[in-house]
């Protein structure tokens, strides 16, 4: 019994967060209250990359290259979820805007090699002067849950040693207007996802253009369009990971050997946890406003929080986001301890938060009743930029396939 005493005094579990973490936290919770939130009504009116803001955030060194490998250095996995909720807390829109480019970053660290990193990672950044934004490009008009039937293909031209590229990709956060794009393109077609590749092409590439900017639901801050490839040719040397590497990786696919999973596969594995923790941003931002305004606005001669069906719906909206949020710490400390996700922990977190956060809007909504259906109040804002969870980086059906294939060992389809 003393030696249990002893390891648990000495913290051999702890769910407290360290000084470093309360400290980020803090910084950014500091400019998500003071320069996104009471910008964010602005720039979801507009509809428009809010450039200003991210140079804010570049040259405080929250949008760089150095913050995000700070925040993937912490041992425990927690520092980059703690950054996305407390920016998304701020303002869905503008914190997209912010963390989109860390899609491609992603892209670049999970199937890259060392030379790729250090050459591309930096011009996704740009400088504090003038900030760059990367873009991530994988769904197609008719291959969105199915990655493995994208149509856009890379071809090796040997008598120039370069990729040429031609397809069609749809809504690609930062589409056109991203300084470096990470484009996933078929090499081999008949070996579906395992023919698939990832390139990078550089900026102002000829033959990339962008497509018609589309007009969303939410997220309205954050730029999202169609990306066109006539032709498109790049460096060899351009292809994630290596022409040699894929190569070989393209010889055991045609044997049957079993292999890694596919590169858009791989990313949105990795990015998971982090979309949840967005996710858990809005809910929480949500929650809050309802409680406050719960406890202000009075009915019946008393406020409404003494009613027990609103002070239950909000004892439900705590409940669920602090259980969204443990998900979304254990599989971001599982991912960066390099613990396989056995029972599709990743896919978990994701689910659980985009449907919490979904739910949490609607229920903010409720509260607020007339109020909450106006755009004088944020709350609608929140239910809209909430929706996109339960979609992009794998739907919530999706979500579901990919944890019933796993705790069955069976193809669910």
């Amino acid at each position: 019994m003393e030696a249990v005493t002893e390891a648990l005094s000495q913290g051999a579990f702890s769910l407290e967060l360290s000084e470093d973490q309360r400290d980020v936290r803090d910084w950014v919770h500091g400019f998500a209250a003071n320069v996104v939130r009471p910008a964010a009504a602005e720039w979801d009116e507009r509809e428009e990359t809010p450039w200003p803001l991210i140079q804010e955030a570049a040259k405080i060194g929250l949008y760089s290259f150095e913050a995000l490998a700070q925040f993937y250095a912490d041992e425990t996995g927690l520092l980059l979820p703690i950054v996305n909720e407390e920016l998304f807390w701020g303002d869905a829109g503008i914190g997209m805007s912010i963390m989109g480019t860390t899609l491609a970053v992603a892209g670049i660290f999970s199937a890259g090699t060392g030379e790729q990193l250090g050459e591309w990672v930096p011009q996704c950044y740009g400088t504090p002067d003038e900030p760059q934004v990367g873009a991530f490009c994988v769904s197609e008009p008719d291959a969105g849950s199915d990655v493995s039937s994208l149509r856009t293909r890379a071809r090796y031209d040997e008598a120039s040693g370069e990729w040429v590229l031609n397809g069609q990709k749809a809504w690609v956060t930062n589409g056109g207007i991203a300084n470096v794009h990470v484009v996933i393109a078929s090499v081999e077609p008949e070996l579906k996802a395992r023919g698939q590749a990832g390139f990078i092409i550089p900026p102002n590439t000829p033959g990339l253009t962008m497509g018609t900017k589309v007009k969303k639901h939410g997220l309205r801050a954050s730029h999202t369009a169609d990306v066109f490839l006539d032709d498109v040719r790049i460096p060899g040397r351009n292809v994630l990971g290596g022409k040699e590497k894929l190569d070989e990786r393209l010889a055991r696919a045609r044997e049957g050997t079993r292999s890694k999973r596919q590169a858009a596969m791989q990313t949105f594995e990795n990015t998971r946890p982090a979309v949840g923790a967005q996710a858990i941003g809005i809910a929480r931002a949500a929650y809050e406003y309802a409680l406050g305004y719960a406890k202000e606005r009075t009915q019946f001669g008393k406020p409404i929080i003494e009613n027990q069906a609103i002070a239950f719906a909000l004892a439900d909206m705590a409940l669920e986001i602090d259980a969204a949020r443990l998900l979304v710490w254990r599989a971001s400390w599982m991912g960066r301890t390099g613990r396989k996700f056995e029972h599709a922990e990743g896919s978990m977190s994701k689910l659980k938060a985009g449907e919490v956060a979904v739910w949490a809007t609607e229920r903010a909504i409720q509260i607020l009743g007339g109020n909450g259906y106006t755009r004088e109040y944020p709350v609608e804002r929140m239910h809209r930029d909430a929706k996109i969870y339960t979609i992009f980086e794998g739907t919530s059906e999706i979500q579901r396939l990919v944890i019933s294939r796993a705790i069955s060992g069976m193809m669910i389809r």
